[in-house]
């Protein structure tokens, strides 16, 4: 499994974040870094500028960050990360206390899922933080949910000439996906690792997140897999409700 080195270097790891959310969402104000890394607004201005130094980020007129010429043009994600985050965030942390497993939350983006958001449970052996990592949506657990609710046709468009996926088995595995309504990803990403995911829907009904349930493989019993999914669809349904509220207000 992949985890945090215990000899961490923070502010490293703060100004590698913080690049990756540039990369991933486009733009970012000073008071959003210091959210966001749980740091003091003037010890992200320093990351921010770092990385404006060394062209990582570049600081626009109205006192945003945006991605510098050094990282690569990515493909976004359409869903509203920021709001996603913030609903979500206090339903994650509180299936993690409920259940002692690490939990996700995941965003389509081409053939890809992308980490927004971790909570990583407290024991010694568990999953790791992923935020900003990225997977084949058609392996992890969240991207089958958020493949299987895409609309037809979409799939044939994302995978047309994939040679690594067979297309005819995805569409199988993903019509049995929407009908459990979550997917497993058991060992398909990484040795040791197995998931769980649910989706997350808008105020309109279309899935545009997941969330998922990270555990070391030595921990996943398929006699618990109904109380798991029961509770990946109850938070799902609290976040949906939390997400609406928030569209309403």
């Amino acid at each position: 499994m992949k985890n945090k080195p215990p000899y961490a270097i923070d502010s490293v790891d703060h100004a590698l974040l913080l690049a990756q959310t540039l990369q991933q969402e486009g733009r970012l104000r000073v008071t959003d870094a210091a959210e966001r890394l749980g740091v003091s607004n003037s010890t992200a201005h320093r990351l921010l500028a770092m990385l404006v130094y060394r062209d990582f980020a570049e600081r626009t007129a109205d006192r945003r960050y945006v991605p510098g010429r050094m990282l690569r043009p990515t493909q976004r994600s359409e869903a509203p990360l920021a709001l996603l985050r913030h609903v979500t965030l206090p339903h994650l942390r509180a299936l993690t206390d409920r259940l002692g497993e690490s939990t996700n939350l995941v965003v389509l983006v081409g053939t890809e899922v992308r980490f927004v958001s971790t909570i990583e449970c407290t024991r010694p052996l568990r999953v790791g933080d992923r935020v900003g990592q990225a997977l084949p949506a058609h392996l992890a657990s969240g991207g089958k949910v958020l493949l299987a609710a895409a609309p037809p046709g979409e799939l044939d468009a994302l995978y047309d000439g994939a040679v690594e996926v067979d297309l005819p088995r995805l569409r199988r595995e993903l019509t049995l996906v929407r009908k459990r309504g979550f997917a497993v990803n058991d060992q398909l990403t990484e040795t040791g690792v197995t998931a769980i995911g649910a989706g997350v829907r808008d105020v309109a009904g279309r899935t545009v997140a997941a969330i998922s349930l990270a555990m070391p493989t030595v921990r996943f019993d398929r006699d618990r897999l109904a109380g798991w999914v029961t509770e990946l669809s109850t938070t799902a349904a609290l976040i949906e409700r939390d997400f609406a509220a928030r569209h309403e207000g």
